[in-house]
């Protein structure tokens, strides 16, 4: 593969189902955050106190359940649920969307906590691809602070390390030293534009006009 593109969940519906048709044909394996669904348990988790480990793997739940329902709406996808299945399916002509719940339990590579989500996850498996990744969100990229706060700035490039202790929440909190460990970088993009995905993951295209991040982990 020649990116993992993660799609947030807060694109969903409409949004991530329009980029990942956007994305046939690109060589792409698409992995989709837990959005609303997964945003459900943290709320509960906040007034009942779940255990750590059933927090995280019901989080990782929603987003097999957000895979299947875009991958619904698609023809030119289907589902993989390990890494084999993703060569084979982009072999045979359709974009990959990962299942991810039995490959991780398989491999188990995080400790199960709220700082891990669906980019951290994205990473690994970029990781274990030799893929570039992109965390497409639904805001430009990242902000000094919350992008609608008073004073907020845009950060078009940014050390790894450098948002280790950042208050940065367009990404979570393990990103950052995963890039650092991997030795790698990435983009983050907003999924409404999909013309702004295409352009970054196009090596004819080196001028970008938009907004984006780039996080630099090598």
């Amino acid at each position: 593969m020649k990116q993992v593109v993660k799609i947030g969940g807060s694109l969903f519906p409409n949004y991530a189902i329009k980029l990942v048709k956007k994305l046939e044909n690109t060589d792409s394996l698409i992995v989709l955050g837990g959005g609303e669904f997964a945003n459900l348990i943290r709320k509960y988790d906040s007034e009942i106190n779940f255990s750590q480990e059933v927090n995280h793997w019901t989080a990782i739940d929603c987003m097999d359940i957000i895979a299947k329902l875009v991958n619904d709406k698609i023809d030119s996808t289907k589902l993989a649920y390990s890494i084999e299945d993703v060569q084979n399916i982009s072999d045979d002509g359709f974009t990959p969307i990962f299942v991810v719940s039995k490959f991780l339990r398989d491999e188990d590579p995080f400790e199960c906590s709220w700082d891990v989500t669906s980019d951290s996850i994205a990473a690994y498996i970029s990781h274990l691809l030799n893929a570039n990744l992109l965390i497409v969100t639904d805001v430009n990229g990242i902000y000094t602070q919350e992008p609608k706060e008073p004073g907020s700035t845009f950060i078009s490039k940014i050390d790894a390390k450098t948002l280790l202790n950042s208050q940065e929440s367009s990404i979570d909190v393990m990103l950052p030293s995963l890039l650092l460990k991997f030795g790698t970088n990435c983009y983050v993009v907003n999924g409404k534009y999909p013309e702004r995905v295409l352009s970054l993951i196009d090596d004819n295209i080196t001028d970008y006009n938009f907004y984006y991040t780039k996080i630099i982990g090598d």
